[in-house]
């Protein structure tokens, strides 16, 4: 009896995963835990304009603090893992349930951003990985120096080509956040006719503000605001 209740929660858990419903729910606790690491993250990378100093301590109180910072990035990485492959599971679903999907009428409902999530999704993968490679591993063949954190973000985007990358991958993160939040606002049942013009109009403005802030530095770095 005991045996059989134990089992149950697991085969339950993985049941609930599978419906539609419980996939959306994933996305939406995934979602939340990547988007307040965006906005944790651009708020970090502003603190390049108030000068080299507090920005290479910043990064210093956070690499000399592993105990806080591994788990954080284990917890981080988990969620990226779990919210493409749920996103990718959901979009595998929407295309069998909409055999005509090719149809003009049938993009008439989904917004723009809507429909570009299963592009958008990829590629800021993608440039993470890059991301990942140029700043935090100094292995993307830019100058680099482990300890100063301030230089890198001048140097690197002192290079039109990588500042154009970087605001590409930040507006189509713009377009992901948007709908990402909206869908996500909708999973957890805020969302009412009344209310739906505002919390689109809220999500569209904390999708822009993300990406404003993000795109503010290389920004700064091509005008010459922000130099060596």
């Amino acid at each position: 009896m005991g045996s059989a209740a134990v089992e149950s929660g697991p085969q339950t858990g993985v049941r609930i995963y599978q419906s539609y419903v419980g996939k959306k729910a994933v996305m939406a606790v995934t979602g939340l835990i990547l988007t307040s690491y965006v906005i944790a993250h651009m708020l970090g990378n502003l603190q390049v304009f108030l000068g080299r100093q507090q920005i290479n301590a910043y990064a210093e109180f956070l690499h000399s603090r592993p105990a806080l910072l591994w788990p954080a990035r284990i917890v981080l990485l988990a969620s990226v893992l779990v919210h493409i492959y749920t996103g990718l599971s959901l979009w595998l679903l929407k295309r069998k349930a909409r055999p005509q999907r090719y149809i003009k009428e049938a993009h008439v409902p989904a917004g723009y951003a809507s429909r570009t999530m299963i592009l958008t999704g990829p590629l800021i993968g993608l440039y993470v990985v890059y991301h990942v490679l140029h700043l935090t591993l100094g292995k993307a063949g830019l100058p680099f120096d482990k300890g100063d954190v301030y230089g890198n973000l001048v140097a690197g985007f002192s290079i039109p080509a990588v500042s154009a990358v970087y605001i590409a991958a930040m507006v189509a993160l713009s377009f992901h956040l948007y709908h990402g939040i909206w869908s996500m606002l909708q999973s957890v049942g805020v969302s009412h006719p009344r209310y739906t013009p505002t919390l689109k109009r809220l999500s569209a403005i904390l999708a822009i503000g993300v990406a404003a802030g993000f795109i503010a530095v290389p920004a700064a770095v091509l005008a010459g605001l922000l130099n060596q």
